[in-house]
């Protein structure tokens, strides 16, 4: 019979242990979930996402389960670094691991990838010839530049050219658009989109103004892999423009989230103008605040360069209510050599969260790139 007590002190030791102590999926700390048929330690999250494999994953609660001997001998002998070494072998450089902050369709799809489809163990490489096709064709719903309605579009990638073609019709020849890989940035926007997989892709339009395409696909693995076939096609770009470069400082540039997004209130140059509400974005990778009027907007209203602190760039709070037809009073002020911004924000939290997020921007170096982009803005302006 079970001896209950040290049972669970053995799994109470075994998640302390490096490896398990971080969920074995997404890195999370302190998981208190198991797989005890892949013997792996995981978050209460991904245990979840584990539930819709149960044919080869069924997890119980570390400290709340009824554990048999042989169940916790079996994590014994196991463990995330055991598990990783084998289901973790054969990842491609630009794959996509998620994180605890990533949406559910990338964990999900990572989860099933690893342990039903056994992607990166070395033994089967067909599932990894999805997002390894080129050209890659295929067919997504995509939002419309001045309308809410989401119409089928035909999508072609290419590492030969490192273009993305999307065309009006699936047998037109001549696409609507061609993007190039150079300012191409992807990120899933599930909540801003309105569909579990919705992705954004982002780009320099006539290498002046921000272009944002909304999309989506019905089908997770589809969109999870079309968007691994973009940081693929990135990486090639990447490495051919920086040869000297190692694959691990490319990396990071395949696909880069927003450091911040949300609604501030903006007022004009003079700070006589009338506050006005817009949709703001902050990428620390471009050092660009882009603003627009709604977060769906197809193109930016405008953008702000965000230098470094040895430039004369600094943020701070500011107190006091606006009398410009302003309705939040949580401000802060963002000076640049050349202006000084007043926002807005509703809440004193959205107020320390962009003054700590410039702040962040602003305390990090400036490459050369940078200094080209902000030369580029401001004859842009």
């Amino acid at each position: 019979m079970a001896n209950l007590e040290r049972n669970n002190k053995i799994l109470l030791e075994l998640i302390q242990l490096p490896g398990n102590n971080v969920c074995a999926d997404c890195g999370s700390s302190e998981p208190d979930w198991a797989s005890y048929t892949l013997g792996i330690f995981v978050c209460l999250n991904c245990s979840g996402l584990h539930r819709n494999i149960p044919s080869v994953s069924r997890v119980k609660s570390v400290r709340l389960d009824f554990w048999d001997d042989s169940l916790v001998e079996f994590m014994q002998k196991s463990g995330n670094l055991i598990a990783k070494a084998f289901y973790e072998k054969c990842i491609p450089f630009f794959y996509y691991q998620p994180e605890q902050k990533d949406c559910v369709v990338l964990k999900d799809q990572w989860i099933q990838a690893k342990y039903e489809r056994r992607e990166f163990t070395g033994e089967n490489n067909d599932y990894q010839r999805a997002y390894m096709l080129d050209p890659f064709d295929i067919i997504l719903w995509k939002k419309g530049k001045k309308n809410k309605q989401f119409l089928k579009r035909n999508f072609l990638l290419s590492q030969k050219d490192f273009t993305l073609r999307y065309f009006v019709k699936e047998d037109c020849k001549v696409p609507k658009h061609i993007i190039s890989m150079k300012d191409l940035n992807a990120v899933f926007q599930p909540e801003k989109i309105g569909h579990a997989h919705g992705l954004q892709i982002s780009f320099l339009h006539d290498g002046e103004r921000t272009r944002n395409l909304f999309l989506y696909h019905e089908n997770a693995q589809l969109i999870v892999s079309f968007f691994n076939a973009l940081r693929k096609t990135r990486l090639a770009y990447l490495q051919k423009k920086n040869p000297t470069l190692q694959i691990n400082d490319l990396i990071p540039q395949l696909t880069r989230p927003s450091l911040m997004e949300g609604y501030m209130e903006k007022t004009g140059p003079t700070q006589r103008e009338p506050f006005k509400r817009r949709w703001f974005t902050l990428c620390s990778m471009n050092r660009k605040l882009l603003y627009f009027k709604t977060p769906l907007d197809a193109t930016e209203l405008g953008a702000v360069f965000i230098g470094s602190e040895n430039h004369s760039y600094t943020v701070s709070e500011l107190s006091g209510r606006s009398t410009r037809g302003g309705r939040w009073h949580c401000g802060l002020s963002l000076q640049t050599p050349g202006r000084q911004f007043v926002f807005m924000c509703e809440q004193e939290e959205d107020q320390r969260e962009w003054i700590n997020a410039f702040r962040k921007v602003i305390s990090l170096p400036m490459s050369a790139e940078d200094y080209a982009n902000e030369a580029n803005l401001r004859r842009a302006k």
